[in-house]
Parts: structure tokens; sequence; C-alpha cells
């Protein structure tokens, strides 16, 4: 028994089995606003449906064909655990300044010569920027604390030390920047100097006469017995480097969801110390002494994805997710036949333009350069009752409203499709309640009227730590655009769910069935089923084209 001739009309893709006549996937809107690659492939399909998982052998001679079915059954060896993470904590540390030089000129017939040592150089300063290249934040986590170099010290006749290394932090696209805490020794120092101003104190006279060891450096032949007897000068006003006036104002809120040429500062390097012409006086011609550069700020701040993927790939346990992220991207995700083969996000890569002849599709970002890429993200698998933290649990439903686009990935070969889309979007939308509360919860606590601690509560509870950052807010997952991917459709017995799967969406669509997540003002627009067979590599040509058009939608 062989199966008919077909296609799906608009994509030229073969399948397994009939379909009639009004089951296309693509509008011809979409096909007017998109420039297909009509490339040749065969349009009959296997002659018998198999109930092996295996794929089928490839016509010999095909190394092509050899290598792309090897790679969507992979054998164990062929595994890559990518590691993944969306977000970190990081602690930040500007560059300290060089220290300043004690230094005098030497030169023939001139036996006391006057002072010229070099200031310090400045401290390195610490940048971010957002490159479309990355997509995880685990080589971040996995230091937590990043310090721009120190400035080198000054110098004989009058040369300044050099300005230390900088840091360059590179985050994927969509993430979030917030301050935790800081630390800004300039700060203090200069709230020090007002406070003293304030109360008509003179904030040079405060410091004069006295030798801080954490600000003075003085000459190293000096005796100590000596040194304890000078008459010290009052310190220099707090200084900051002009590259300060740059930096985002605390508390820091950074939403980098755009491709950055260049990089941001977001903390610049502390001043370098003052060599010993500045303190040179009538009365003291030779100064012996000068000022240590000044410590670089400390900065804490949470990185977040905003974004995780263009793409989430949500499904229950064993659906073939990850098969379907290895036929649409060159990710070495594991694979198998077992639940929870997935148990952190993997994400992959379709390459759209690999610039060898003409592009899968014509698509532009929203700030109009051309796409040759978008993101997959392969979520773990939810089951019932995730939403209360079992399975897996709440982390890794997080992770589905950071995608900008939903695939739900049915198993046609395990029973009711209609009942596992529905099972899917009540998890998805008791999550959703769920955080409507939290964030309700956490308005309302922030509203109560503040009142200050007393003095048993200042001694029991430390009242400067820093308060936790609240939780980002996202938009609704059922206001985002989704479509339905039937996995396993080469197997037996499938044409039936699936025909009652794209009835049920074309219900839905018109208004005759309820949205499956029962909620107001949910996503309806062009809703779609696209049957695949991963492991075979078949209907997944037509994917691209629809993430591309719900995108620029």
């Amino acid at each position: 028994m062989s199966s008919a001739r077909c296609t799906i009309r608009g994509t030229l893709t073969p399948f397994l089995y009939p379909f009639p006549g009004d089951c296309g996937l693509v509008s011809s809107r979409s096909r007017n606003r998109f420039r297909f690659v009509a490339a040749s492939r065969r349009c009959n399909s296997t002659a018998t449906p198999s109930t092996s998982s295996q794929a089928p052998p490839s016509p010999p001679g095909d190394p092509s064909t050899d290598d792309k079915l090897a790679h969507l059954d992979p054998s164990p060896e062929s595994y890559s655990a990518t590691p993944f993470a969306d977000r970190c904590v990081l602690s930040i540390h500007g560059g300290a300044g060089g220290h300043g030089c004690v230094s005098f000129v030497r030169e023939k017939y001139i036996e006391e010569g006057p002072p010229n040592g070099g200031d310090g150089g400045s401290g390195g300063n610490v940048y971010i920027q957002a490159v479309r290249g990355e997509t995880s934040l685990h080589k971040l986590a996995r230091r937590s604390l990043l310090k721009a170099g120190r400035g080198k010290n000054g110098q004989g006749k009058m040369r300044g030390g050099e300005r230390g290394a900088d840091v360059l932090i590179t985050v994927p696209v969509g993430t979030i920047v917030r301050e935790i805490s800081r630390f800004d020794p300039i700060t203090e120092a200069e709230e020090a100097y007002r406070e003293a101003e304030k109360y008509g104190e003179s904030p040079h006279e405060e410091t004069r006469g006295s030798w801080r060891r954490d600000k003075w450096l003085v000459f190293p032949g000096s005796e100590p017995s000596k040194v304890a007897r000078w008459e010290f000068p009052p310190l220099p006003k707090p200084r900051r480097s002009i590259l300060a006036a740059v930096q985002p104002q605390a508390p820091i809120w950074l939403d980098l969801d755009k491709h950055m040429e260049t990089p941001q500062l977001l903390v610049a390097g502390a001043m370098g110390g003052m060599g010993n012409p500045h303190f040179a006086t009538q009365n003291i011609s030779r100064p012996k002494l000068a000022t240590k550069g000044d410590e670089g700020m400390q900065l804490n701040i949470q990185l977040e994805l905003k974004i995780l993927a263009d793409l989430g790939l949500v499904g229950l346990p064993n659906a073939g997710k990850s098969t379907l992220l290895r036929a649409l991207s060159n990710s070495r995700a594991r694979v198998g036949d077992w639940a929870f083969t997935t148990l952190q996000p993997n994400v992959g890569t379709v390459v759209l333009d690999n610039h060898k002849g003409r592009p899968i599709v014509h698509s532009r970002r929203r700030n109009g350069e051309l796409r040759d890429t978008f993101t997959v993200a392969d979520v773990p698998g939810l089951i019932e009752d995730a939403h209360l933290d079992k399975g897996l649990g709440l982390g890794f439903l997080r992770h589905i409203e950071r995608a900008a686009v939903l695939a739900f990935v049915v198993d046609l070969s395990a029973g009711d499709a209609v009942a596992a889309l529905k099972l899917l979007w009540k998890e998805v939308a008791e999550y959703e309640a769920l955080r409507h509360q939290e964030l309700n919860s956490e308005t309302e606590r922030r509203m109560v009227d503040w009142k200050p601690p007393s003095e048993v509560q200042a001694a029991l509870f430390n009242t400067n730590s820093p308060e936790p950052l609240p939780e980002l807010t996202m938009p609704p997952i059922s206001s985002k655009p989704w479509f339905v991917v039937a996995s396993k459709a080469d197997l037996p017995e499938t044409q039936e769910n699936f025909f009652a799967l794209q009835s049920y969406l074309a219900a839905v669509k018109k208004g005759d069935q309820p949205h499956p997540s029962a909620r107001r003002n949910a996503w309806m627009k062009k809703l779609q089923v696209v049957p695949i067979s991963a492991i075979r590599a078949e209907g997944v040509e037509t994917i691209p084209q629809i993430v591309m058009e719900l995108l620029e939608d």
C-alpha cells in the first residue's frame, strides 16, 4: 500500500497522508510578503510507515542525507551538554587609581632639585555591550566577580602612570541590568566634605597635620620618627573621573534590547594619586609626600534575560522537542525516547541566510536590518500541575514567558492531541495567574506606609542590607503569537488525530471554541498547525516561514 502523492499548499513540502484542499498553512498574504526558495524536493513519501523511531536508511551515494539523518538520530557520543543561565549576579569593581610619585630633579650641579614626581594613572573602566551572537549568561555566572585594572604609579620626570586595563562585559540582546547595591568611596568622601561645610567647619582643617596611611605616601628614605612629627597639608578635595558623568545614574536599570555597536560605560575608574609637586609651598619647597590613588567603586548588579529566544518550544515530556531543535539547527541537544531527556533549556540558532545562495526567508528586524538568523529554545517538558512546582517546576515555566513566539509541540501518537494542547495551555494559564497575583502582592507591599525601625529592630536586623529585587514584569503569555507543531506524524493512525487538532484550531480562530487558556484578549489571529516528522526532517521547512511572519506581526 503506497500513500498518495501530495504537497502542502504554498510550501512544496511532501507528507505521508493526503490533506483536503483547504488545509493550507501559509496564507496568500504571507506568500506575497515573503519570497520563498522553490527548491526541488521529492513529492512521493515513504510507502510504508514505520513504527520504529529510528530514521529510515538513506539512498546510497547520498552522504548529505546520511549526515542529516545521523544528526537527527545521534549516538550518545555526539551529545553536547550546552551550559545555560538566564540570570546571574555580578560584583563589578572599577579600577583603583595608581599612586603618586615622590621624586626630585637629580642633575649635575643640582644637589637638591625641585620635585618632579608624576601623578598616578586612572583606574580601568567597566563597559557592557549587548551583542547578537550571545545566547546565555553562563560565562558571566561562572565568574561572578569582575575587576578592572589598577592604574600604574607615577614616575619621576613628571611622567604620569598608565591607565588601568578596561573590562568589557558582553551579554545577549534582551538583557535587563538592575542594580542591587553599590559602595562608592568618593561619594562617602564627598558627603563627609559637605557635612563638615554644613556645620561651618573647614574640611581642610580636619585633615591638617594628621598622617593617614591610607591616603598619604611618604618618601622611602624618611625616618618614621620624623614623619610622625611632620605637619601634613590638608587632603585634596575628592575628585572624579570625567567619564563618571557618562555612567548611568543610580540605581542602574538598563534594558539592552538592541544590538550595540559601541559598549556602554557602567563604572568609571577612580582617579590616580597626586605627585609631590602638588604640595610644594613657599615654606616647603621639596615636599616628601604624595597621595595614594582612590579605590574604585564596587557595584553589585543582576543580569536577567528578558527574551530567551525568538521561538520557544513548549510541550509534554517526550514530545520530540529536542529532535525538532536538531532538525531546525545544528544543536547537539540530547535526545531519547524517555521523559525528561531535557533538564535545562537548549538554545539553537536557525540560519536563514548562509550566504551560499538565496535565503530561505527574507525578513527584517525592527531596526530595518535584514534578519539572517533566529534562535530557538527547547524548554524542558511540562507535566500536569507544573504550576504547583511539580515535575521540573516553576523554574522552567519562567522560560516560556521569555520567548517572543511559542510553538506548542504535540505528539500525535500519544493520544488525544486536542487534550494535550489544552493541558499545556492550562498549565501556562495557571502560571500566568500566579505571576499576576505575585505582582499585585508586591505592589501592595510597596504601597504600605513605611515606618522607621526602632533601636531594638535595628539591633536585631541589618536594615542596611539591600532589598531583594522584584521579578521582572513580562507581557502575558496568552498575548504572545503561537502555533502548533504536530510531531511524529509519520507513525501510523495519526491522520485522524491531526484532523481533529486542525478542526479545533479552526473553531478557536472563528470564535466557536474558547481560547485554550480561557483568557480574555488572548492571541488568536493566525492559528495554524504544522505536521512534521522531526526524525525524518520532513515538514520542518515551513516552520522558519511561519516564525518570521509572526515575528514581524
